[in-house]
């Protein structure tokens, strides 16, 4: 069968013949598997978390036909999910009619990280104003929605990107703000927020998020999720003290499948009636060395890989 094989740690994956997996666990026939920032930590060989022996295929997640159903599943590592046929973990979510492949593809990681964030971690409540930093990517513009779906009060976007900044507005967000001046952020943050902050979704860290921090209400939760715009930052601790914040780290690994699946399956549900959208891209397998290196570049769409000849 095909498939992108990553032959060397640190190397874009080579798309080339392999054998059947063999390992125990569920086959099933790919449709499309996203490539996320995490199949690229994974295959750089210093994920902290640890990365398969190479030569490997990528891929922690796709959508598929497992025993004729169409699902969202997680794939096995060594035997991801891009390449044409996958070992399952076992954890897989049926699809809804009228769920694309694309969008199907794309809800997964992206939209999990927003989700559950704004429901388990902080614990968002109805009326509350939301601050989503990095909201021109994928994640970022997922969160928007689904904190007005959840009921926010006031949904503000943090970004670099003008066009995306633009995107969050017709996506629901009440208004934005341009993170790339520093000067004055902190500021800038409670003007566009109305004077009052309760949540913080953080995929960037760095000099945003230490902004997003001193622009919060007392007894604010600030999620963090990544590390876009530098992996440290310094924090006066009477910020953090002064107004009984909670600074809530996040990662996917350690949320339960069934969480994750019921988020999904949530959001799933969302996409088919019109309610959520999300920006992706249909990529042939045959260039999935080409997607990798422009998912490196932060494309703001998600890259789902076909295996569809």
């Amino acid at each position: 069968m095909r498939a992108a094989v990553i032959e060397k740690y640190g190397d874009p994956p080579v798309v080339r013949e392999v054998d059947e997996p063999k390992a125990a666990g569920t086959l099933v026939q790919v449709i499309g598997a996203p490539i996320n920032p995490v199949d690229i930590s994974i295959a750089s060989g210093k994920f902290y978390q640890g990365s398969p022996p190479t030569p490997y295929v990528p891929g922690g997640e796709g959508i598929g036909r497992q025993d004729g159903k169409r699902v969202y599943f997680r794939a096995a590592l060594p035997n991801g999910a891009m390449a044409e046929r996958a070992v399952s973990t076992g954890n897989a979510v049926p699809l809804p009619d009228g769920l694309s492949d694309g969008v199907a593809a794309a809800l997964g990681t992206p939209g999990i990280a927003a989700y559950v964030p704004l429901t388990k971690r902080a614990q968002l409540k109805k009326g509350e104003t939301v601050l989503v930093l990095g909201a021109s990517g994928v994640l970022g513009s997922l969160a928007v929605q689904i904190a007005r779906l959840l009921g926010a009060g006031r949904v503000v976007a943090g970004a670099r990107d003008a066009q995306g900044l633009a995107r969050a507005r017709e996506l629901g967000a009440d208004a934005t703000v341009d993170l790339k001046e520093i000067d004055g952020l902190t500021d800038r943050i409670k003007q566009a927020c109305g004077e009052e902050l309760h949540v913080v979704i953080d995929p960037v860290w760095g000099q945003p998020g230490v902004a997003a921090l001193a622009a919060m209400s007392p007894m604010g939760r600030f999620v963090q999720l990544g590390a876009s715009a530098g992996a440290e930052a310094t924090v006066n601790s009477g910020i953090v003290r002064g107004r009984f914040l909670s600074v809530l780290g996040y990662t996917s690994f350690l949320v339960p499948w069934e969480e994750q699946a019921a988020a999904y399956r949530t959001m799933a549900d969302w996409a088919v009636a019109g309610k959520l959208k999300v920006e992706h891209e249909m990529v042939p397998l045959e260039k999935a060395a080409d997607a990798w290196a422009r998912q490196k570049s932060s494309p703001h769409t998600k890259l789902v890989l076909s295996p569809k000849r």
